[in-house]
């Protein structure tokens, strides 16, 4: 006979479900396939169920974290059975056991699993945290190890240290959580993605993004679409001893995420609801009012040219249209996350559901997506665990924004509507000061664009435990994305008018199959043990794209059959192909010595015929001193001593650059012909990166843990391209030339300044410095002048040449006004060879020079958290010192009166104009029209990108309500990027990454950019 146990006796009730065995029929119909557990069917699966017959006690205890704060809602299950509890608000729990049930399984989520043994007194239990442990198991290049074994550099990070921020892109989360990781995050669109460099810039033309490995699956150079709160750990490889084993991917770091999986024991619920208001953040960015341009344009001495003009009166000053404040409001960004985890021994499940959605800050863009992810784990006997699981994606956003660039230049004197409220037409348009400019609203009447993405990614893995220290891991991935969209241009307006209308359809497809075929041997004897693994690993991409373009089409319709003139059409199909064999050896005596050797073989489909094929390597050792004998500073938990040296690689971005291709056109009377339009290199290989590294581990005292290294990296074989002779109508090819250094130190210190029962306070901060350097170019050649990569016409330029940074601006030397005229002066060089001003911007412009680099001197973060019983607050910063940034924006907005069809910004602080005779001022005089070149590309508009920026700030409190079965209800309120202290006048010193050619790259110039967002946050996490 068996009896529901229930807490209070006036709750015993025969044959009635209890509000548990509710939650789990509901879970079950919710998730289809899921299973809480798969004990036989004879056997009953319900929690709390107890067989009196086998009751001899109950046991009771108290789970903690490192610190000695209680965790509620760990799960504890019985080892071999179903039967478990979860612990309550204090942390606490009881269970009863049979007499033969001696162990217990302590699982949560984001901690270390533990078994413990029944006793005879209460069982305390100390969880520890994945990131924290010195003896956490980490997963390092395809295989697993104990982290005090580690010889290599990298960095874990949890969820928890991740998630403390909204945003849908996992990129933007690192930002200065993680030592030697530079992040740009990106614009403040719905949807952007930062960009990340690693230890520095290894290249100067190709891809400086880390490859991404999620689940054990190679995914590129991004995140894609994955939701941010399905990480369990992230984690950052950073040298040869730890992403050699990636072969010709690794140059540019590694980061590999773990996704959640389903625990052992009860079924959990984990819910989070966050909605944030946001809204721009245009940093020191200043634009002028009506009155403020008027006083410009009133001072000009010049004003001649333009007091006839017609709109040239003073009711002018009175005219104060806000393009700003029309263009933007208070966006919303909702994130929702649902979670289901359990199972027991033999079968576990985790499934995750999640929504973002975000309405931009800007008005008229809409973001949403949608996240869905089923990971089940199957032991079907003692030797096999099979591990499906399907990452499920979808991505749609709606586009009528309002045009970012009206926002800085539209003058404030030109309104969009005219005294009857209906909108002004397009340009040209006579009613406006600037006849020239454009009213981008009476378009959005009409215009607008949409688009939607589908991805799959999906697992079929297995482990087969072939004897106790030999096993066979296969994974086998399938990836399948489309994407499409469509842009419609109403015939009646102005950008349609000319052609009728427009309507472009655009498709993309692409699938993704990889596979990896994994031994590994995990063997101990005596002092001696050895963790190495041996792989066969197979990458295969296929995309194509199509696109049609439609035109002559009556208003509002949307499909192409709709209209007259098929435009144009085009289509593209690429593929590429990745194998490798690789092993990887981890050597350990007595846990004092570590040594780790790693070869792998690539051959890639975009690399030369005679170059298919490369072996990369590394070998590393490491010492833990703290555990010689000699060694008598107990304050000092961990020492450990690092070095390490190996190969890497970085593949072309392109995928057809070795091969010889042709140029197909129409050719003559309809009939296709082809041009040649690239010469084939049969030798293009990959860029080769050889790194030294030195670090050291230091734990003091159970509180402090340090964290130094020191790394040289030399890359060469750079992809680049080369010019030749134009006479057989090509004029460039490219090859493997040219090298470049990057040293560095990095360091990181965590801190528990106060952990007791009711406190716990800590503190971490890193710091990373790079120091880059070009040191040979090709032949005899000693510089290259380079665009500054936006490719927009005027900016800056930069010079690659040996001993100089990569990104180092070649510029017009700017030398001030002079206080005498208020002209502006640049530096030239004379005959003599001594540098001198002059007022002439083209005679300057023969002599530019090098003038400083992007490059930050060194940059990190720093965190806070702090506990207090049921309160908990934490802190988080990132900053940057020291490089230069070209200011294009000023180029445009601060022209001395160049530009009269634009806005102009306010000058900052500390500058000034010059008025008068005998004056010292930053600026030069003003002029309408003026043509004295000041704005022209010079140092004039270098500044320093130094900042400090606060990432997010949050308070929280936790409380159980054991009535409703709610285990832990987290509420806070957080503040995202709430303030940036800089110099810079620009909207933001933290550059978003730029797209050009499908490479995004981090420049150094600010434009006219989205700006990134405050957000202000409300949110709840719940635990059942």
């Amino acid at each position: 006979m068996k009896l529901l146990i229930k807490k209070k006796p006036r709750d015993l009730w025969f044959n009635q479900p209890s509000r548990k065995e509710i939650k789990l029929t509901i879970l079950s119909l919710f998730a289809l396939t899921f299973q809480i557990s798969t004990a036989a069917p004879s056997k009953s699966t319900t929690y709390n169920r107890i067989d009196l017959a086998f009751v001899q006690k109950i046991v009771k205890g108290k789970v903690t974290d490192a610190s000695g704060l209680p965790l509620p809602g760990v799960n504890v299950l019985i080892k071999g059975t179903s039967i478990g509890v979860q612990t309550d608000y204090n942390g606490e729990f009881a269970i009863e056991v049979a007499d033969n049930q001696t162990v217990l399984v302590i699982s949560y989520m984001g901690m270390q699993e533990q078994e413990v043994t029944i006793g005879k007194g209460p069982i305390v239990v100390t969880l520890k945290e994945a990131g924290e442990q010195m003896d956490e198991v980490v997963i390092v290049g395809y295989s697993k190890i104990k982290k005090e074994s580690l010889t290599g550099a990298l960095q874990t990070l949890d969820n928890k240290k991740l998630t403390d921020i909204t945003t849908p892109s996992v990129e933007n989360l690192l930002a200065g959580k993680a030592t030697g990781v530079y992040v740009s995050s990106g614009n403040g669109q719905p949807g952007d993605a930062g960009k990340i460099v690693i230890r520095g810039k290894t290249t100067v033309n190709g891809s400086t993004d880390p490859l991404w490995v999620i689940d054990g699956v190679i995914v590129g150079s991004s995140s894609g679409n994955m939701n941010p709160a399905d990480i369990e750990t992230l984690t950052v490889l950073k040298d040869a001893a730890s992403t050699a084993v990636y072969g010709s991917q690794g140059a540019n770091g590694v980061i590999i995420v773990t996704t959640k999986s389903g625990k052992s024991g009860k079924a959990t619920i984990n819910a989070s609801i966050k909605t944030a208001a946001t809204t721009v953040n245009p940093g020191n960015f200043d634009i002028m009012n009506g009155q403020e341009l008027y006083d410009l344009y009133d001072s000009f001495p010049n004003k001649q040219d333009f007091s006839n003009a017609w709109w040239w009166t003073p009711e002018l000053r009175n005219k104060n249209y806000d393009w700003w404040k029309n263009a933007t409001k208070t966006g919303i960004a909702r994130d929702f996350n649902l979670s289901i985890n359990g199972g027991s021994d033999v079968f576990k499940s985790y499934v995750s559901l999640g929504v973002y959605d975000e309405t931009g800050a800007i008005k008229g863009y809409d973001y949403t997506r949608y996240n869905l992810l089923l990971k089940f784990s199957y032991k079907v006997n003692n030797w096999l665990t099979i591990r499906p699981q399907a990452n499920i994606t979808r991505t749609e956003t709606e586009d009528k924004q309002h045009s970012v660039g009206a926002m800085y230049g539209n003058m404030p004197w030109d309104s969009p509507y005219l005294p009857d409220g209906t909108l002004v037409g397009n340009q040209p348009n006579p009613t406006w000061v600037n006849t020239t400019g454009s009213n981008y609203l009476y378009d959005l009447q009409w215009n607008y664009g949409e688009s939607e993405r589908y991805s799959v990614r999906s697992n079929l893995d297995f482990d087969a435990k072939i004897t106790s220290w030999l096993s066979f891991t296969s994974t086998n991935n399938y990836t399948f994305s489309n994407y499409n969209s469509m842009t419609y241009i109403d015939p009646r307006s102005s950008e349609g008018l000319s052609v009728k209308g427009r309507i472009t359809d655009e498709t993309t497809s692409n699938n993704r199959f990889y596979t990896s075929q994994l031994f590994t041997i995990k063997k101990s004897f005596g002092a001696h043990a050895i963790n190495a693994v041996a792989a066969y690993e197979w990458n295969e991409y296929n995309g194509k794209s199509t696109e049609g373009v439609s035109t002559g089409i009556p208003p509002g319709f949307i499909v192409a059959d709709a209209a007259t003139v098929p435009e144009k059409v085009k289509g593209n199909r690429s593929q590429w192909a990745v194998q490798s064999l690789f092993t990887n050896i981890n050597y350990t005596y007595d846990d004092r010595y570590m040594a780790q050797f790693s070869i792998r073989r690539d051959g890639a489909s975009n690399f030369g015929e005679n170059a298919r094929y490369g072996n990369f390597f590394s070998i590393s050792g490491g010492w833990n001193i703290h555990k010689e004998k000699f060694f008598k500073a107990d304050y000092i938990n961990n020492l450990k001593l690092r070095a390490s040296y190996g190969s890497v690689g970085n593949r072309p971005t392109g995928l057809y650059l070795h091969l010889p291709l042709y140029s197909v056109s129409s050719g003559y009377n309809e009939n296709p012909g082809a041009l040649i339009s690239q010469i084939g290199n049969p030798d293009l290989s990959w860029e080769k990166t050889f790194t030294t590294g030195v670090g050291l581990d230091i734990s003091l005292l159970n509180r402090i843990n340090i964290t130094l290294d020191y790394y040289d990296k030399d890359t060469s074989g750079l992809l680049y391209e080369v010019p030749l002779p134009g006479v057989i109508g090509v004029t460039s090819i490219w090859r493997n030339v040219g090298s470049v250094n990057n040293k560095g130190f990095e360091a990181s210190v965590n801190v528990d300044i106060i952990k007791n029962e009711n406190w716990r306070w800590n503190v971490d901060a890193n710091i990373g410095l790079n120091r880059n350097k070009v040191t040979s170019l090709y032949g005899t050649k000693q510089q290259i002048i380079v665009g500054d990569g936006t490719g927009i016409s005027g900016s800056a330029n930069k010079l690659l040449t040996p001993g100089k940074d990569v990104d180092t601006w070649y510029l017009t030397e700017w030398a001030g006004v002079n206080p005498d005229n208020g002209k502006p002066e640049w530096f030239t060089t004379n005959a003599a060879g001594e540098r001198v001003k002059t007022s002439d911007y083209g005679e300057a412009s023969k002599n530019q020079i090098a003038i400083d680099a992007y490059t930050p001197s060194y940059y990190g973060g720093f965190s806070t958290s702090l506990n207090y019983k049921n309160f908990d607050f934490g802190a988080t910063f990132s900053y940057s010192v020291g490089g230069k940034i070209y200011n294009y924006a000023r180029a445009e907005f601060d022209s001395d009166g160049a530009y009269t069809d634009r806005n102009q910004m306010n000058l900052q602080k500390g500058w000034s104009r010059w008025e008068k005779p005998g004056d010292i001022a930053t600026h030069p005089q003003a002029s309408y029209n003026n043509n004295s070149n000041s704005n022209k590309a010079s140092s004039r508009f270098l500044e320093d990108g130094s900042y400090l920026k606060m990432r997010s700030v949050s308070f929280g409190y936790n409380l159980s309500i054991e009535r409703l079965n709610i285990s832990n209800l987290r509420i806070f309120v957080s503040g995202e990027n709430l303030f940036t202290i800089t110099n810079f006048s620009g909207v933001d010193p933290e550059i978003p990454p730029f797209e050009r050619n499908g490479v995004r790259t981090i420049t150094g110039v600010s434009t006219s950019v989205y700006p990134q967002t405050r957000r202000f946050v409300l949110g709840f996490n719940l635990t059942l």
